[in-house]
C-alpha cells in the first residue's frame, strides 16, 4: 500500500491552521497584545479588481512603521557609535594626562589613535604662533595659517603639498585624512590623521569629535615641556 505523503502534508497544515483559528477564537485579545502580528499580516478585502480603502490604509501605516523602524535602528546605530566614541575620547584623555613633554604627546597620540581609531598614519606639526601673523614663508605656517586661524577642524583629500609636510613618505599611500588645528601659545600646529581610504574622512563627515579631540591635545600641550619644534 502505498502513501500519498502530499495528503499527510495537506492534513497535518490543516490541523495546524484549525489550532491556530481555535487559539484566536479563545484568545480575541491577541493581535491587541502582539499588534506587530497583525501589521505583519495580508488581510483581503474581496472588491474585485479594486483595492479597497482599509487596504489601502493598512499598506501605507505598514510602510510607515517599517520606514519608522530603520530611523529607529539608524538613531540606535548612531547613539551607540557616539557612545564608542566618547568611551575612546575618554581613554585618550586619560592616556595625555600622563604626557610630560611634546614628544610624549605625540607618541601617545600615534599609539592611541592607530589602535583605537584605526589610523594609518599620525603626525603633529607645530610652530610659533606669531608666524600666523606675518607673511611667513615656511612651509607650516604659510600652508595651515588660515586653517589654524578658523579654529574648526575638517576632513577630505589633501593637495599634494599638504600631504607632503604632514605625511613625507607616507603622502603617496594616504587616500584621505582628518586636519585638527591645534592652539598652545606660544605654539600653534596641526595634527593630521591618515587613512589609506579615500572614503574614511570625507568631507560630509562630522567634525564634532575631531573638535573636542582638537581641545583635549591643545590643552595638552599647553602644559607639555620641552617642545620640539
Amino acid at each position: 500500500m502505498s502513501v500519498n505523503h502530499d495528503d499527510i502534508d495537506h492534513r497535518a497544515v490543516d490541523e495546524r491552521e484549525e489550532q491556530v483559528a481555535a487559539y484566536l477564537v479563545a484568545h480575541p485579545d491577541f493581535f491587541n497584545r502582539h499588534p506587530e502580528a497583525l501589521a505583519a499580516i495580508d488581510i483581503p478585502h474581496p472588491t474585485g479588481d479594486a483595492v479597497s480603502l482599509i487596504e489601502r490604509q493598512v499598506r501605507t501605516l505598514r510602510d510607515q512603521t517599517a520606514n519608522y523602524r530603520r530611523q529607529l535602528e539608524d538613531l540606535i546605530g548612531v547613539a551607540r557609535e557616539n557612545d564608542s566614541l566618547a568611551k575612546r575620547l575618554h581613554r585618550l584623555t586619560l592616556a595625555l594626562i600622563e604626557t610630560h613633554t611634546f614628544d610624549e604627546v605625540l607618541n601617545t597620540l600615534q599609539d592611541e589613535l592607530r589602535e583605537q581609531f584605526k589610523a594609518d598614519a599620525v603626525e603633529m606639526k607645530l610652530f610659533a604662533s606669531e608666524q600666523l601673523d606675518a607673511h611667513s614663508h615656511e612651509a607650516g605656517p604659510a600652508l595651515f595659517r588660515d586653517f589654524v586661524k578658523r579654529g574648526r577642524p575638517n576632513c577630505g583629500p589633501l593637495d599634494k603639498d599638504k600631504l607632503t609636510y604632514l605625511f613625507g613618505p607616507q603622502a603617496g599611500e594616504t587616500g584621505s585624512a582628518a586636519l585638527i588645528p591645534l592652539t598652545a601659545p606660544p605654539l600653534a600646529g596641526v595634527l593630521a590623521i591618515g587613512s589609506r581610504d579615500p572614503d574614511r574622512f570625507h568631507e560630509g563627515k562630522s567634525v564634532d569629535f575631531l573638535q573636542r579631540l582638537a581641545e583635549v591635545v591643545s590643552a595638552t600641550l599647553q602644559s607639555a615641556s620641552s617642545p620640539g619644534v
